[in-house]
């Protein structure tokens, strides 16, 4: 898909990872809505520098996707500001750093929290686009999901348990949205500077960067460059890729 003027939403935008997917998506020509939770300042003053670089539109739109009328409010916003939605990134996560052997602390109102931020949420989002990228005849979604997803490790076991979902959830998706959008998942592993990591606890995150054969996290820029290619293809749906420095292997 040709991305110049296109517009993608992206949840979580003004987060560590969120603002390089920003940044690579404007770089394309892509004019962006920036979602966020809370941090409105954040994420207002991404969208600005977005503009001014890339000389794209950019708006910043907050959204609690858990909720249905919310979600439903924020597509009525997006796409009456842009005219459109042809992107979807579902980058917006929650986690908290629970060892999975402490199950006592694992309590149902987290792992409840966990599952409606990062899968509940994204599916959410996306049945909420889905009509529009079918009227439009194309369209693209794009999770974030994490290494968790695919090997027992992480933050919590609700933490790995969603992003295992959110993995499954994307080849689902690309059967049901076929053939006019493809969805596609990319599962880093650590990567500092982000809330995500700002929440684990320091043994995980060295126990994770000596893990990997590169001994090094994964890269920002390559997660965001890896969505880049995601939006642009046309003949890949249903993948997910891993980027985090030669740890998970599947």
């Amino acid at each position: 898909m040709d991305l110049n003027g296109t517009v993608a939403l992206v949840t979580g935008g003004n987060g560590g990872l969120g603002q390089r997917i920003c940044h690579a998506l404007a770089k394309e020509g892509v004019h962006i809505a920036v979602m966020y939770a809370q941090s409105k300042d954040q994420a207002e003053g991404v969208a600005r520098d977005l503009a001014a670089r890339y000389q794209v539109n950019a708006a910043a739109f907050g959204c609690d996707i858990t909720d249905d009328a919310a979600v439903a409010q924020l597509i009525a916003a997006v796409t009456a500001r842009f005219g459109r939605i042809d992107i979807l990134i579902n980058d917006a996560a929650y986690n908290k750093a629970i060892p999975f052997t402490d199950l006592d602390n694992l309590t149902l109102d987290v792992w409840d929290k966990i599952i409606a931020v990062n899968l509940t949420g994204p599916m959410r989002l996306t049945k909420a686009v889905a009509p529009i990228m079918k009227a439009q005849g194309r369209g693209r979604v794009v999770n974030i999901a994490s290494v968790a997803g695919l090997h027992p490790t992480g933050s919590s076991i609700a933490y790995a348990v969603s992003k295992a979902g959110l993995i499954h959830l994307t080849r689902c998706l690309a059967v049901g949205m076929a053939p006019e959008t493809l969805v596609n998942c990319v599962a880093p592993g650590l990567i500092e500077g982000t809330r995500a990591t700002a929440n684990l606890l320091p043994e995980m995150i060295e126990r994770s960067s000596q893990g990997a054969v590169l001994k090094k996290p994964a890269d920002k820029d390559d997660c965001a460059d890896m969505v880049v290619t995601m939006c642009r293809t046309e003949t890949m749906t249903g993948q997910t890729v891993v980027i985090d420095a030669g740890r998970v292997f599947h």
